[in-house]
């Protein structure tokens, strides 16, 4: 995930800082021309970022596996101590508050996101409209339909975390 973001801050520069070229060509000629280490993709990160205001968003924390995100987001911790104008945003459900809170100690703000159930079945209106084989389903089924999935949806995302370099408070 770290080298997929490097790729994206890289690709928004104007040109790829000389450090960044370096590190790269060095892995490159290495046996087997592995790829950077994790520890070097955070540097490149933190290099990149450095160079101008950085806003990098990462959704559904929660679904990355408990060892991957505890180095994610340790990663994330070193980014934010190197780079002051990197702002980071994580969505994820509520039960992984706590390690955001506990590897990222006085850098988050904790927002509580949740959807309203109108919106939710507006949207679902707009998508069952919009099918393309509007015979295969009569009107009982459209109701069954918004029905579970407004009540289940309105359960499943009801958290997110917004993480900052300094504590703030949210307007």
């Amino acid at each position: 995930m770290l080298g997929a973001l490097l790729r994206q801050l890289v690709c928004g520069l104007e040109e790829t800082p000389e450090e960044i070229l370096r590190a790269y060509q060095g892995q490159k000629n290495a046996i087997g021309g592995r790829g950077p280490k994790l520890s070097d993709i955070v540097k490149m990160i933190q290099t990149a970022s450095s160079k101008k205001r950085t806003f990098i968003c990462i959704d559904a924390l929660d679904e990355c596996a408990a060892g991957h995100r505890v180095k994610l987001l340790d990663s994330l911790n070193q980014i934010l101590e190197n780079s002051p104008g990197t702002r980071i945003l994580v969505t994820g459900r509520p039960h992984i508050r706590p390690e955001i809170k506990r590897c990222l100690t006085g850098r988050a703000a904790d927002i509580s996101v949740s959807p309203r159930r109108d919106d939710i079945i507006q949207y679902l209106h707009s998508r069952l409209h919009e099918d393309t084989t509007p015979d295969e389903m009569d009107s009982r089924l459209r109701a069954d339909i918004l029905k579970k999935i407004s009540g289940d949806i309105s359960e499943m995302y009801v958290g997110g975390t917004a993480l900052d370099k300094l504590p703030q408070v949210i307007h």
